[in-house]
């Protein structure tokens, strides 16, 4: 029998119980269109962190802190956070603090090889923004460093360079503040409030230039985004009252190096910054954790859909054992008719990939119509202060190779039918009634 001959063999006998055939391709179809969803879930979550990474920018920077030699709460050991007066509050959880960069801090990262230029954080403390008369809405104060972006709804970003009072709106504070939408909003003045050291008050005009989108990679989160103008102002007059000795405490700064530099040298860099009592991350390093647990939560998902999988390849050992004593007499006749047991082995090996491919196939297109419908509602409801996420997104190679897995599991499933039917007597067989 000739390879297509066996081929088309195997496909007619799959069909031969219809009911059978449904109930172990229902077993596969669960498994398939799980292990198809979940990894279109990871695909599109990671896919949408990647595109706002790189559209973040500043792909030749590294956000640098000291490294805290600090035992207790907050560094991971039981016990109450020794008391460092050298410490100033961090970026992270509520009561979260590091050590202060200093002005010596900051000439020393300058000399480190393979750092290019040195900016210190300044941490900006805002208490509200209002627009004209109306209400005033508390916010806080992000910024940006040279090279980095955000995703603009409308507007441009501020203009470091300018020496007017620019400020970037999130798209949250657009219609609370009065303004119809993105579009008016930018122009626009707003003040910004601000409380000294000593308690005092202050108001600070700025000219609104862009509206900056939401996500969960902005650099600034739902924050205003001063340029290097307004910064400064911000930051003198929150810092009045202080002695001029404390006013240079930063706790990060951002470190350029070379845009050309490659990963191994990135890490050559982190190690160097590691040795001089700093620690350094770029912005994909702080999204890893996010990536870690996405693919974590992806990896518990899709090992319930092989659990699946295993479950319906018992479906296909019984279905395939039954068909080969069903079939008795006719595996008798072809062996007599000298198809060899080889020949024999690669029919029902056929046909267990066949139902295998029928499941998976079927799961994954299902799969794919559900995760589009429900990525495409989600967008508009739940998701709709993410623009530009496709939470369930599906890449070709992926579903092919969730196809190709399910039909070897099929295949492999189906070794010991095959076997036993490749082992029968052809006269023991046309005996058999």
């Amino acid at each position: 029998m000739r390879t297509m001959d066996l081929i088309g063999t195997a496909v007619s006998n799959t069909f031969r119980s219809k009911t059978r055939l449904l109930l172990t391709i229902l077993a596969i179809f669960v498994g398939a269109f799980t292990l198809t969803l979940t990894n279109g879930l990871g695909t599109g979550i990671n896919a949408y962190i990647d595109d706002t990474v790189n559209g973040v920018g500043a792909a030749d920077t590294l956000t640098v802190t000291k490294t805290s030699d600090a035992t207790g709460f907050g560094s991971g050991e039981s016990g109450p956070l020794e008391y460092n007066p050298d410490a100033v509050a961090s970026a992270g959880p509520p009561g979260s603090t590091v050590t202060a960069l200093l002005p010596a801090d900051l000439e020393s990262l300058a000399g480190i090889e393979g750092v290019v230029d040195v900016q210190a954080t300044k941490s900006l403390s805002v208490d509200f923004v209002q627009a004209g008369a109306g209400t005033r809405f508390a916010v806080g104060a992000g910024s940006l460093v040279e090279g980095q972006t955000v995703q603009l709804q409308a507007g441009s970003d501020p203009d470091d360079a300018s020496g007017e009072l620019q400020v970037l709106l999130p798209t949250s504070y657009v219609e609370p503040l009065g303004f119809a939408d993105a579009d008016a909003a930018v122009g626009q003045t707003v003040t910004i409030g601000s409380t000294d050291a000593l308690r005092g008050t202050h108001e600070t005009q700025a000219v609104v230039v862009g509206v900056a989108e939401e996500s969960i990679a902005s650099p600034t989160g739902a924050a205003l985004v001063p340029n290097d103008a307004l910064t400064d102002q911000l930051y003198a007059t929150q810092n009045i009252g202080i002695p001029a000795d404390q006013v240079e405490r930063y706790a990060q700064a951002t470190v350029w190096f070379s845009l050309d530099a490659s990963s191994g040298d990135i890490d050559l860099l982190k190690q160097r910054l590691s040795d001089a009592g700093y620690t350094g991350s770029t912005v994909a390093d702080q999204l890893g954790t996010i990536k870690t647990v996405i693919d974590g939560i992806v990896l518990v998902l899709n090992a319930f859909a092989v659990i699946a999988l295993l479950a319906a390849s018992f479906g296909i050992v019984n279905t395939l054992l039954m068909s080969v004593q069903e079939r008795t007499r006719e595996i008798g006749l072809m062996k007599a008719m000298g198809m060899g047991s080889g020949r024999v082995f690669t029919l029902f090996s056929i046909e267990a990939a066949f139902i295998g491919l029928l499941g998976s196939a079927i799961g994954a297109v299902v799969a794919v119509v559900a995760g589009t419908v429900i990525s495409a509602s989600l967008a508009t409801t739940l998701l709709a202060d993410l623009p530009g996420l496709t939470l369930i997104a599906f890449d070709p190679v992926s579903i092919g190779v969730v196809i190709l897995v399910v039909m070897v599991i099929a295949f492999l499933a189906g070794t010991l039918p095959a076997a036993r039917a490749a082992r029968a007597d052809p006269v023991e067989s046309l005996r058999y009634e």
